[in-house]
């Protein structure tokens, strides 16, 4: 695994190497993010180590706004972690997805990698930028643009990603991590994401049909 704290971006990325090679050679992949509140009340927003990174941001899941941080994700479609990154709840998804890809090896010999995303991921010079990484974005069409190629095909998948948080959420408590600085945040975070690559590599190992369950370690 690599971890890079990226300089002045306001931002933590990581990109897991996992040894599951089968999965990791999908050419399918899945990005979303998802909120990672740090505190609720005015006095910690302003008080709080974290001030500065984490900010109010909205959460369109809960109609609400929340004070925190985002986790972005980037997933097989069996739900294993190739990267992900954490960054402000107003920072652009597009613009730390590229962030993520930007790391070398993770798109070595990538030619025409699918990245299935909702309409949040847009614009002519977003995907411009993807284009000329080979990498092809599949996403439903913004009100007012034409139907775009796929959306019958991949609109069943975008619920993988969604899946995915709820596991985060779930089990490992991504919700409540507790962390009150920046590191204690991105260890509580990087805590998660591990615990489900083990876990997913794991079920693989012992032959289980679904791979990304915890049940058998939610004791």
């Amino acid at each position: 695994m690599t971890h890079t704290i990226v300089p002045g971006s306001g931002w933590a990325s990581c990109q897991p190497r996992a040894c599951l090679a089968r999965w990791w050679a999908d050419d399918v992949w899945i990005a979303d993010s998802t909120p990672v509140e740090c505190g609720r009340s005015k006095e910690t927003a302003r008080r709080s180590d974290l001030a500065g990174w984490a900010e109010y941001g909205y959460c369109a899941s809960h109609s609400r706004y929340f004070w925190g941080l985002r986790l972005h994700l980037l997933c097989t479609l069996q739900g294993l972690p190739v990267g992900f990154a954490l960054a402000g709840a107003k920072a652009d998804e597009r613009q730390v997805l590229l962030d993520i890809l930007a790391d070398p090896v993770l798109t070595a010999g990538r030619d025409h990698q699918i990245i299935i995303a909702d309409k949040n991921y847009y614009g002519h010079d977003f995907e411009a930028v993807l284009a000329d990484g080979r990498i092809c974005l599949l996403r439903p069409a913004r009100k007012g643009e034409p139907a775009r190629p796929g959306t019958r095909f991949f609109k069943p998948l975008r619920q993988v990603i969604e899946s995915v948080n709820d596991t985060f959420k779930g089990q490992p408590g991504l919700e409540h991590h507790g962390g009150h600085t920046p590191a204690g945040v991105t260890v509580r975070v990087l805590q998660r994401i591990l615990a489900l690559t083990a876990a997913i590599w794991h079920n693989d190992r012992a032959g289980q049909p679904v791979k990304r369950s915890l049940v058998a370690y939610d004791h």
